[in-house]
């Protein structure tokens, strides 16, 4: 009886290093920003407790304020989906006071026609408001220009089917990922979205090339294959996936060239790709084409796009 391969369930260790943007501790445990609301806090706790000491006893002060300094100790402290507490809640306030209907109307939002009555302006709610995008356009090497936010380039990822690995081919990965990590110089993000898929397209395609086939046995294979994914089309629940990276420089200082972050930003896909290649990743960038209709799409989720759009690679 041979001995069981241990090697094979070897556990994976591969060093990933942690969030370069977590803010620095300045006192104890406590970032600038908690240190600054609790000594605040402090202050005009301590400065409540000096007006009011002339008729109010200590003991009674201290039960009145404890809540207040329960909340206080919350708002500084808390995190709510990896964002401090306060941030969290400043966001909120701003998402409420936010208009919900934006539609793109570069020439302003016009009034409603006097002849509207009033009733049925009010039961309609408040008029939309035009939207403004958070960029300025696409540069002619696909670069998107965020105005004051720098450059961010996009690029499409492959993915890669993890789970048949063997556990060294998956440590592998995980440590040229992990160096790819490592490696990072500026601000970074891999976005995941779904899309539906259209595969009319690709049937009509196949319908009409089917007769050009070599062999009619070829020829029947493909009206038949053209047939099924017909059939798939009108199930209209076909979801692909795609994964972008995003590469962000920040605006260049006063007295650079503005075109330094786009080239930059060019240069940090550049470096991704020739790193991503050791964990079988295909990085490929976008143009001016393509990275306006992928803007385009993620303003308008429901677009379908053909299968050729969608990454190649098993899902991960």
């Amino acid at each position: 009886m041979n001995p069981p391969d241990e090697t094979a369930e070897a556990p994976c260790a591969t060093r990933i290093p942690a969030d370069i943007s977590r803010p620095d501790r300045l006192l104890g445990p406590f970032t600038a920003r908690q240190t600054a609301i609790l000594t605040v806090a402090g202050l005009v706790l301590y400065g409540g407790w000096w007006v009011t000491r002339s008729f109010m006893a200590p003991l009674a002060y201290t039960a009145m304020v404890i809540p207040i300094a329960g909340a206080v100790a919350a708002l500084a402290l808390g995190q709510r989906e990896g964002i401090g507490l306060d941030q969290f809640l400043a966001a909120a306030l701003l998402h409420v006071r936010a208009p919900k209907r934006r539609v793109h109307a570069p020439e302003r939002i016009p009034p409603l026609p006097s002849i509207v009555p009033g009733h049925w302006a009010r039961a309609a709610g408040p008029p939309p408001t035009a939207m403004n995008m958070p960029y300025d356009g696409v540069t002619a090497d696909g670069v998107l220009d965020l105005g004051n936010e720098g450059k961010a380039a996009l690029a499409t990822c492959s993915t890669v089917n993890f789970e048949l690995r063997s556990a060294a081919e998956q440590q592998g990965l995980a440590a040229a990922f992990a160096r790819w990590l490592n490696s990072l110089t500026g601000p970074t993000q891999l976005l995941v979205r779904c899309h539906r898929i259209d595969l009319a397209p690709l049937a009509n395609t196949l319908q009409q090339d089917a007769a050009a086939l070599p062999h009619p046995a070829l020829e029947r294979a493909a009206r038949a294959h053209a047939d099924f994914l017909a059939d798939l089309a009108t199930g209209n629940n076909l979801l692909g996936r795609q994964i972008v990276l995003v590469a962000r420089e920040e605006s260049a200082p006063q007295g650079l060239r503005r075109n330094t972050g786009e080239g930059r930003a060019l240069q940090r896909l550049d470096e991704a790709a020739r790193a991503l290649a050791a964990a079988e990743i295909t990085v490929t960038p976008l143009d001016i084409e393509r990275s306006a209709a992928l803007v385009g799409a993620a303003c308008n989720p429901d677009t379908q796009l053909p299968p050729a759009a969608a990454p190649e690679g098993a899902p991960a």
